[in-house]
């Protein structure tokens, strides 16, 4: 377990499933977040296990005040290059703009660069979510370059930011 100022990220668990699955279905969580098919609980089941035999992903459930409210992990780890991508998400839409992504972002920093020795973090990032640009920003991340339109959602194109932190840039 990892322990913030406000959140706890711990090992995502089977029973974490379902409700991620309910997260991970709802539009308003979707907006700037996952897949653009709903999800089935089996799917969920099938990447889970998938996920317990990567050693390039480490994936955690946050939970708030004793509550599941979203997940959140390391992704496609390199070892020889020190690199893994960061992504999170909070799944309960009332709990947003309350400091609890910031304090998972910060937690996975420092659970990368102190833990695993990583060298580089990085992100993508919709352009459009501004909310999220501006927490990577001021937590030190900087702008590497950009996918023109790189992806399409509810019939638009969206710019795809791509963003990083080296580990000498972090004042963790």
């Amino acid at each position: 377990m990892i322990r913030g100022e406000r959140v706890l990220l711990r090992a995502a668990e089977r029973d974490d499933l379902p409700r991620f699955v309910q997260w991970l279905n709802d539009p308003i969580v979707l907006e700037y977040f996952g897949n653009l098919f709903p999800l089935s609980l089996e799917q969920e089941e099938k990447g889970y296990e998938a996920m317990l035999q990567d050693s390039s992903l480490c994936s955690f459930a946050v939970e708030f005040k004793g509550r599941r409210v979203g997940g959140a992990g390391l992704s496609s780890m390199d070892s020889r290059n020190r690199n893994a991508e960061v992504g999170l998400f909070i799944g309960v839409p009332e709990l947003w703009d309350q400091g609890l992504g910031r304090d998972v972002t910060t937690m996975l920093l420092r659970y990368g660069f102190e833990e695993l020795n990583l060298h580089r973090i990085y992100l993508r990032v919709f352009a459009a979510n501004e909310r999220a640009v501006y927490l990577y920003e001021t937590l030190g991340f900087r702008h590497e370059g950009c996918w023109r339109r790189g992806e399409s959602r509810h019939g638009r194109y969206h710019d795809i930011p791509w963003m990083s932190i080296l580990r000498a840039e972090w004042s963790g």
